[in-house]
């Protein structure tokens, strides 16, 4: 099986895969555990039979080590595995809680610029000042995660090749 990285990847913090399989959820399971265990000195991670979580042992805990998530479902008669690329849920809910708030804030301060200058009022002098600080603070944000991604590079490498290493050859694979 081969697989290529599209633009797509490049440009998603959260890469996901779908994978078609003719194996039971136990069977995919075991397979799983198995080629943990065959590479147990490379790998850590956690398999039951509806979720595997699966990281790369390394030397140093960075905030955006990357892990790979492999749900299984069952979708008419057959079996899909749906994976996911990406930093924890507590990593990547952070995050977005940063964007979020940054962003709900920026919009808050710059509308009170604006209504301050359309009734002609002095009583805010400070929101637009304060909505920069918020751009700047998206910005560290986005930087921050960008730096992360950077340095998780070479983990999500053996995460990916883990992952199409750990399936079967005849399992079909779709990038989403």
């Amino acid at each position: 099986m081969q697989t290529q990285e599209t633009t797509l990847d490049k440009i998603r913090n959260r890469p996901r895969f779908k994978m078609f399989t003719t194996l039971t959820k136990e069977e995919y399971a075991e397979n799983l555990k198995h080629y943990l265990d065959e590479h147990q000195q490379e790998f850590a991670g956690n398999v039951n039979i509806e979720l595997a979580t699966i990281c790369v042992k390394t030397k140093e805990d960075d905030y955006w080590k990357p892990n790979l998530s492999l749900r299984t479902e069952q979708e008419d008669d057959q079996i899909v595995i749906r994976g996911i690329f990406g930093p924890s849920s507590s990593v990547w809910t952070f995050f977005m809680f940063l964007y979020f708030l940054f962003t709900i804030l920026w919009m808050t301060f710059f509308t009170m610029y604006y209504v301050e200058n359309q009734i002609d009022s002095h009583e805010f002098p400070w929101a637009l000042p304060a909505s920069f600080v918020m751009l700047a603070c998206i910005a560290a944000t986005y930087a921050a995660a960008r730096i992360g991604q950077n340095k998780a590079k070479d983990e999500m490498t053996k995460l990916r090749r883990f992952a199409e290493e750990s399936t079967l050859p005849d399992e079909k694979i779709m990038d989403l």
